[in-house]
């Protein structure tokens, strides 16, 4: 029996609903807290109110794998350079949590993964700080320029960038069909090889919902999404720029290969499927371990109460 395709992709995000992982997700949140309390008292008036960013706070991330991202945006006279303000807070953060945690210089953030607690569960925080282009001009355009402590693909060649990283979280508001065929493509990514940038599907999955009229049930969305990627990946002219500092282009992360790459293997994707219906099992798979608690849950995405829990140590090794 052909498998419909509309009714599975539904449950493959319910079974991906970060209401399964509540527990998990409260002990998340409560280490983030601990760690913004103590950055607030150690930094006082040298920084600016620490908030939450990412795909949890974009309402993106998937159960199988998701961390929680804390941006600190700090006074421009505060530090003379970049990589003083970097390395400030990794001697602290390192001082403060590393009896109990590793903590490790990322590309744009510093790493937190903290040893596993008696259930098993690996928490994981990243810590992004950001200095404003001038004092006191974050409170209006919440800029920030961001250490780059090692090569980052369109970054490489310099040793910051500057972004706007509310303006990446309002860029997401109040598109919720876009957000459902991102966690598709994420949860394709994170199954098959993890080589895209998470931030880079979800600019061009609303750049197609931008472009083209995405309508229709939740396959023909997630088809007309894919056929766009594989239509315009290729083409030079094709661009996808940051919402959080338009000189950032996130194609310039793919090399030409790269391009092919993503546009061949959307087109494998869409030829299988249709070819056969059942192939859309192993390209888009159920979290299996919430198959069973799904078929009494409801429909929503946040996170409820009673839920089971478990841990995957994140890939941090990403920006958006």
């Amino acid at each position: 029996m052909a498998t419909n395709k509309q009714e599975y992709l539904q449950t493959v995000l319910e079974t991906h609903r970060m209401s399964h992982v509540e527990d998990l997700v409260n002990k998340f949140k409560s280490k983030r807290d601990e760690v913004k309390d103590a950055l607030t008292s150690h930094y006082g008036s040298q920084i600016y109110s620490p908030f939450d960013s990412g795909s949890f706070k974009k309402h993106t991330a998937i159960n199988t794998k998701f961390d929680l991202d804390v941006v600190v945006p700090v006074k421009r006279d505060s530090f003379d350079t970049l990589d003083k303000m970097f390395d400030s807070f990794y001697d602290f953060l390192s001082d403060e949590f590393g009896e109990n945690a590793t903590v490790r210089k990322q590309t744009v953030s510093i790493g937190i993964i903290f040893e596993e607690d008696s259930d098993g569960d690996v928490i994981s925080l990243d810590i992004v700080p950001g200095r404003e282009l001038s004092q006191d001009q974050y409170s209006n355009d919440k800029k920030l320029n961001l250490f780059v402590s090692s090569d980052y693909g369109i970054f490489s060649s310099s040793t910051y960038i500057q972004t706007n990283i509310q303006a990446q979280i309002d860029h997401i508001k109040a598109k919720d069909n876009e957000r459902k065929i991102i966690r598709l493509l994420k949860i394709w990514n994170n199954n098959d090889g993890k080589e895209f940038k998470s931030f880079l599907l979800e600019l061009i999955t609303i750049k197609a919902f931008d472009t083209e009229d995405i309508s229709g049930n939740l396959w023909e969305k997630l088809q007309q999404v894919m056929t766009y990627i594989k239509d315009n990946v290729t083409n030079d002219s094709f661009k996808l720029i940051d919402p959080g500092n338009s000189n950032n282009d996130l194609m310039d992360t793919l090399t030409s290969w790269g391009r092919t790459n993503l546009s061949s293997r959307m087109g494998t994707m869409l030829d299988r499927i249709e070819s056969n219906s059942d192939n859309i099992k192993g390209y888009f798979p159920t979290n299996s371990d919430f198959e069973e608690e799904d078929k009494s849950s409801s429909s929503g995405y946040g996170v409820k109460t009673g839920a089971a829990a478990f841990s995957t140590p994140p890939d941090n090794q990403r920006f958006g």
